[in-house]
């Protein structure tokens, strides 16, 4: 049995699955009761048990998972911790807030737990550049390209977050959209949104559309909630839009839900494009149009490169994965 068919046999995310047998704390005790006993009820095993997360390993890899709400990163670790079930080593997973800063928190596991090799998953290249230094293990950031930072025991693996967003916008651009809202990150505290934002402004610049941030941009956390939030303020605004570009997959379905309960419907009235390619978007209708990555991939590519540079001294890589555009149900051509 693996994390997902627990998912699916409780009816819970698999992030939330995850951080309930891990012991992270942001879980109500209801529901941190009702996987535990599916868990026992199903036979499953975690790798690292609670009489081991009070351990100090000398085998442990650390996995930084920054964003509790992240769906997408979800599915990611999943895939990571059965890629590290595969070796000697034991999968430590600590969960925190996006808003935090994700190199104190391995700086102070590092003290505590001792591991041999850190992945962070999402990340803030900021945060790397002022306080990095102190960390002397290999470590390696998943969706977040580390090229630039000067540091000899950082890897990344990446999507061109910049493009993929471009991309998007490019596609809705082509089926005759001018007025695109979007809703995305905090461009000031997170690099992804920074780049997918950028993106975007890219596009719109190349076919001289005019776009407004402080009209036609709303930002907040990569979550349904937000997103929902995010189109009720933008309606709110007065202007009308042909299409909204969601910066997140999660944030595209709690935008249609806004737009739904407004009695706008997607895409006759309004397309809605996303970017993740969560596997439930090709379930929703109307199919949820997105910018696919391939978190599989990342996830993969992030545990190889960490185990070869923990394991035969390889030095620092950084790699790009390739993203697809998945033209579907959620959005249409208003070309006359």
């Amino acid at each position: 049995m693996t994390i997902k068919d627990l998912a699916e046999k409780t009816g819970y995310a698999v992030g939330t699955i995850s951080r309930a047998l891990n012991g992270h704390p942001n879980v109500s005790p209801k529901t941190r009761s009702a996987i535990l006993e599916a868990a026992r009820e199903s036979g499953f095993q975690l790798n690292t048990n609670a009489k081991q997360l009070k351990q100090t390993h000398s085998n442990a890899i650390l996995l930084v998972v920054k964003g509790v709400g992240n769906e997408l990163f979800g599915e990611m670790v999943e895939t990571i911790q059965h890629c590290v079930s595969q070796t000697r080593y034991q999968l430590l997973v600590d969960y925190m807030d996006e808003d935090l800063n994700e190199v104190t928190r391995a700086m102070q596991l590092c003290r505590e737990r001792k591991p041999l090799g850190v992945i962070f998953l999402g990340a803030n290249n900021r945060n790397f550049q002022k306080e990095f230094s102190a960390v002397d293990v290999p470590c390696v950031v998943v969706t977040n390209n580390a090229r630039g930072l000067p540091f000899e025991n950082l890897s990344s693996v990446s999507t061109d977050d910049r493009e993929a967003a471009r991309q998007a916008i490019e596609t809705l651009i082509s089926m005759g959209h001018r007025s695109i809202a979007i809703i995305g990150g905090d461009p000031a505290i997170s690099d992804t949104s920074r780049l997918r934002l950028e993106g975007c402004m890219a596009a719109f610049a190349d076919h001289g559309i005019p776009f407004d941030l402080n009209r036609d941009y709303r930002g907040g956390r990569y979550s349904w909630h937000n997103g929902y939030e995010a189109v009720q303020a933008l309606l709110r605004g007065g202007k009308s839009y042909t299409a909204i570009f969601a910066a997140a997959d999660v944030m595209a379905i709690g935008a249609i839900r806004a737009l739904w309960e407004s009695g706008l419907r997607v895409p006759q009235d309004v397309s809605v494009m996303g970017l993740d390619g969560l596997p439930l978007g090709t379930y929703l209708v109307p199919q949820l149009a997105t910018v696919v990555q391939d978190s599989a991939l990342l996830a993969t590519r992030g545990v190889k490169i960490l185990l070869e540079a923990m394991e035969n001294g390889k030095p620092a890589c950084h790699e790009t994965v390739p993203f697809r555009i998945a033209r579907r149900e959620s959005i249409r051509d208003i070309r006359g």
